[in-house]
């Protein structure tokens, strides 16, 4: 694969460049970027940033927040912690198959002696422990793949960064944390993080047959500009709570829903989902269509009925989606 270099430290600008990668870059061919950020929490496209963050801690410690344009939980990036995307020319939304775009990253770290294996929705394993969380998302013939490479990075600040918990529960998270979570470096110790981006590169690229895409001037300016005029928002990362009196939460298989409305005499007038499900296009996109339907189960079934599921929920099901409208705890 063909890629770009990305040596910017800062998350704004790299949350912005995925989506540029992903909408202006029209590659003939896949692509990947390997890129860095100081710590930072990056959030999920429908997630409630207030509830995912520990607000004093982050400020005071003067992490970033930013939210990404894919679905998913939010996740703490350090230093010790190397990220990838991979922008892929893909005819349909249908053949998003993440295990699929995932493999060449799997195939790469194998090869460096690092035996990675996939997981569950979107993790990658080493020594049965996390090292990798990933997410996609679909746009007009490209799908971006992105995810995380935890190398070397600072776990209890991880833990602080993510929700508020009490102090006396702090060190029992962070034991939990890193028994479920591995960093890459305990087991190619002698491998600095610099080391192990050159031989993910050397790897990726076919042995460095593959050349690196050199951005013009022109392209940089339009990141910047959507780093300006949208990640570096507060708008864009917290955003307001719309107003509504009906909420609903569920954890699935496939992932959290949390499902938010305003009904007036039965009628839909707004409606959001939230929470970490891993749409491959944004559900966004269709929220419209839920604006004036009656609020009942059937009718949202049928609703999502005309829509290929899988793109709008990941692998969360359209009956169980209609299943969180229970007219019954509307507050009047």
């Amino acid at each position: 694969m063909r890629y770009v270099v990305n040596e910017n430290k800062t998350a704004p600008f790299n949350i912005a460049m995925d989506e540029w990668l992903l909408t202006k870059l029209k590659p003939s061919e896949p692509v990947f970027a390997l890129w860095q950020n100081k710590s930072a929490v990056i959030v999920g496209k429908h997630q409630n940033t207030f509830e995912e963050i520990n607000a004093p801690f982050i400020e005071e410690n003067g992490i970033e927040v930013v939210r990404r344009v894919s679905g998913g939980g939010a996740v703490y990036h350090d230093l010790g912690n190397l990220n990838f995307t991979f922008i892929i020319p893909l005819d349909h939304p249908d053949q998003v198959e993440w295990k699929k775009f995932i493999q060449p990253m799997v195939t790469a770290l194998q090869k460096l002696g690092i035996p990675a294996e996939t997981s569950g929705r979107n993790d990658l394993l080493v020594n049965g422990k996390k090292i990798s969380g990933n997410a996609q998302r679909y746009s007009k013939g490209y799908l971006m793949h992105h995810g995380t490479l935890l190398f070397n990075s600072d776990t209890e600040t991880l833990v602080r960064s993510l929700n508020v918990s009490d102090e006396k529960f702090i060190s029992k998270a962070v034991k939990s944390v890193r028994s479920r979570v591995g960093n890459i470096h305990e087991v190619v110790p002698d491998l600095t993080l610099s080391e192990f981006q050159e031989a993910l590169t050397y790897e990726l690229s076919d042995h460095n047959k593959d050349k690196e895409i050199i951005l013009t001037d022109e392209q940089l300016a339009e990141v910047h500009k959507l780093e300006e005029e949208k990640f570096s928002k507060w708008e864009w990362n917290y955003g307001e709570s719309p107003k509504f009196n009906y909420h609903a939460h569920e954890k699935f298989d496939g992932g959290i829903i949390d499902l938010k409305a305003q009904v007036e005499d039965g009628i839909i007038k707004s409606i959001t989902f939230e929470g970490d499900f891993l749409d491959v296009e944004d559900v966004e996109n269709i929220l419209p269509e839920f604006i004036g339907l009656p609020f009942s189960e059937p009718k949202i079934l049928e609703l999502l009925g005309q829509y290929e599921q899988k793109k709008y929920f990941g692998a969360i099901s359209s009956e169980e989606v209609a299943s969180l409208f229970n007219e019954e705890q509307i507050e009047e």
